[in-house]
């Protein structure tokens, strides 16, 4: 049997010794399977179910355990008490970032976008080529022809360094994005509880004010059975009262639509809130004056979407460094080795585009088009904040004052109310004159409430403006450990 010569890769030169045919493409065909199947990612399916999605949100409830976990780990602080007796503001904004499915998509796009950045780091692969064939007509030393050939890309002018440092910055842009859909769902938080303790206080007064109109109904009934007043005085008061009726009516309606809307942005079901004692102290502090111009320079400076835009703007710098750096075209080394019928040639070439068509001006134009566009969109969000922050101040200011005029309207009637609780003990007005002057007293307290509720929403649109610190480390609202949980109990064991 005719065999091959065993080939000396170090000199080039035949041995002497032979080895059975094709004995050494099938060790490299088989060296290029390991390294291939060795390096290969797996996949591991995670179907997603609606009726398990839907059932995992009925399950949501303030007494998870993992939600505990959450908390503890951002307030700094141990909870001896679960559930907690009372939820405030900033509890409520923990649990809205651990259900908020809107956060769960920022951090997404996040993770995608670090992925991208494995990406950019990434270099790309040698290309083997192997072109066995098989001479019929001669068969010594060998019929075979072996030509296997290696095709080394390296790349020039510092691409992988552009692409690495516009994922990065993309990747930035992303994790400024959560803390931008952070700011929202705080926002929407602190505006449900808002609505929910508006319309809890109004239903309360319109409650005492219903009481006071139907006392004041019986009582007018009595004076016109006596013959002391007309029909037409007990038949306005009759339709008051209706019209208070159907107030109070709306405004428990509107308690139940504020307890939804609060529920939709925390990511719970409305069950979850039913029954939940929640604290509205936070909502009756203010804070003193407010600066014009430290609060537009705090803003500015460290607004998330405002350092996201500057983000997207030195990525887009990135891409067209890229693009002026792929005019300079990228050089492929191509060693080979042939082994020719018992003869064993070597070979070393290169290959290199020539760039005499084209020389990437049409991306270059395009991602100088991407550098202006992103700059103007900065610019655009730069003069939107400026104006947004000198409304928010002007509202606020407004607000204020409006609730401040209210407060000493209604101190004066509170101490006026002293003195008709006096007059009507020593006799000198009448059980109706009394009940006129409590209904006076509750219309005031309905307006101050309805001051008080302003106030607060035109802070809240201060706060959204500035986007000041949230108080809470970055963990709070970066990780889902629930996301984590559900992923980690989906990979196969």
């Amino acid at each position: 049997m005719i065999r091959p010569p065993k080939i000396n890769i170090a000199s080039g030169h035949r041995d002497a010794v032979y080895l059975p045919a094709m004995r050494s493409p099938n060790r490299l065909l088989s060296l290029l399977a390991f390294f291939v199947l060795t390096g290969c990612v797996h996949f591991h399916p995670q179907p997603v179910s609606p009726a398990r999605s839907a059932a995992e949100f009925d399950g949501r409830t303030l007494a998870d355990q993992g939600l505990k976990a959450f908390m503890e780990t951002n307030l700094h602080a141990r909870l001896s008490a679960w559930p907690l007796a009372s939820w405030d503001f900033t509890n409520l904004t923990l649990v809205a970032f651990y259900y908020s499915p809107d956060l769960d998509v920022a951090r997404a796009k996040w993770a995608l976008s670090r992925a991208g950045k494995l990406t950019a780091r990434e270099r790309p692969n040698p290309t083997l080529s192997i072109l066995p064939a098989y001479s019929a007509t001669t068969s010594i030393p060998s019929p075979w022809l072996v030509t296997p050939t290696l095709d080394l890309p390296i790349e020039t002018a510092g691409k992988r360094g552009y692409r690495i440092a516009q994922a990065a910055q993309l990747s930035e842009a992303a994790r400024l994005d959560i803390a931008t859909t952070a700011w929202q769902v705080r926002s929407r938080v602190r505006r449900n509880l808002l609505d929910l303790y508006s319309a809890r206080e109004t239903q309360s007064l319109l409650k005492e004010q219903q009481d006071i109109l139907t006392e004041s109904v019986g009582l007018l009934e009595s004076q016109l059975n006596a013959g002391a007043i007309s029909a037409f005085e007990v038949t306005q008061a009759r339709l008051a009262n209706v019209s208070g009726r159907i107030a109070l009516h709306d405004a428990e309606a509107q308690s139940a639509e504020a307890l939804a809307q609060l529920a939709d942005a925390i990511g719970v079901p409305v069950a979850a809130l039913a029954g939940a004692p929640i604290s509205f102290e936070s909502l009756g502090q203010f804070p003193g004056a407010i600066p014009a111009a430290e609060a537009r320079r705090q803003a500015l400076l460290n607004r998330a979407d405002i350092l996201g835009a500057l983000a997207q703007y030195a990525a887009s710098q990135s891409a067209l460094q890229l693009q002026i750096a792929t005019q300079y075209p990228d050089v492929h080394l191509n060693p080979g080795y042939e082994f020719d019928q018992g003869n064993s040639k070597w070979t070393l070439g290169f290959t290199v585009t020539l760039p005499v068509l084209n020389q990437n001006r049409g991306p270059i134009a395009e991602a100088e088009a991407q550098c202006v566009a992103a700059a103007a969109n900065f610019n655009a969000l730069q003069a939107r904040v400026v104006s947004e922050i000198d409304r928010a101040l002007a509202g606020y200011e407004m607000a204020r004052k409006k609730r401040e005029d209210v407060d000493a309207l209604l101190a004066g009637l509170q101490k006026q109310q002293k003195t008709w609780r006096a007059m009507f003990d020593a006799g000198e007005i009448s059980k109706s004159e009394l009940a006129a002057q409590r209904l006076q007293f509750s219309t005031v307290a309905l307006a101050r409430q309805d001051a008080l509720a302003k106030s607060q929403l035109a802070l809240g649109q201060l706060e959204d403006a500035l986007q000041s610190p949230l108080g809470l480390p970055a963990s709070a609202w970066q990780t889902a450990p629930r996301i984590s949980e559900v992923h980690a109990s989906n990979q196969p064991p």
